[in-house]
């Protein structure tokens, strides 16, 4: 799964091009398989070539969130990866709350990799009442009509959408107006938001189409 479709309309840190944000959490996984490693320091060489990236484009990259490491000596491993983690707010854990239990909001409540990154799956919601109640991973699926009321009570700050494509922007809707401001969106469609709201989309059949690109 990839990003591949972008709403950016927090107004935060306008001088950080939106591209750069989004090479940050790049950065925060190499350096910790860094450190599995056992390594203490690093070169931006060493950096791009686990990234594939040119170094001049990592010393840029991190020049618009100040001075990092020392020319000639490289980046502390553990110092860069706890300033990238608190510039992400990865430093703190996040609420998080899934909207769909079809087959593939099933599949992301149940995966296993969010909690140790620090995204709490607290809840899960859809509007088919013939499911509201079951249970999945631990969670009740919840009437998207309690909603609001779960966001303030359980403080969740993330809203991940996994509805199908004719039901996403209702379903958007509903997540700003209960005043979630980070959507994650499954649906193949690049939503309509206010400013102050930030979506990401993932599409996987767009990254197969590109892929094909190199093999057709």
């Amino acid at each position: 799964m990839s990003s591949t479709n972008i709403s950016n309309n927090s107004g935060s840190a306008p001088n950080v091009p939106e591209v750069v944000i989004q090479r940050l959490p790049l950065y925060v996984r190499a350096l910790t398989q860094f450190a599995g490693s056992g390594d203490d320091v690093i070169s931006s060489e060493q950096l791009g070539q686990r990234l594939q990236m040119t170094p001049a484009q990592i010393r840029k990259d991190l020049s618009y969130f100040g001075r990092f490491g020392k020319q000639g000596r490289g980046y502390s491993v553990a110092s860069l990866e706890q300033r990238l983690r608190s510039i992400l707010g990865l430093d703190r854990a996040w609420n998080t709350m899934v909207i769909g239990m079809g087959r593939l909001g099933r599949a992301v409540v149940s995966y296993p990799g969010f909690a140790p990154e620090g995204f709490n799956i607290v809840a899960a919601f859809d509007a088919d009442d013939s499911i509201v109640g079951e249970t999945v991973s631990g969670l009740d699926i919840q009437s998207i009509s309690d909603l609001a009321k779960t966001v303030k009570e359980k403080d969740i700050k993330i809203g991940i959408v996994t509805v199908p494509i004719e039901r996403a922007q209702e379903v958007i809707d509903t997540l700003v107006d209960a005043g979630i401001k980070s959507i994650l969106n499954y649906a193949p469609l690049s939503p309509k938001v206010p400013e102050g709201v930030t979506v990401r989309g993932i599409d996987p059949v767009l990254s197969l189409q590109s892929m094909t690109y190199y093999i057709s």
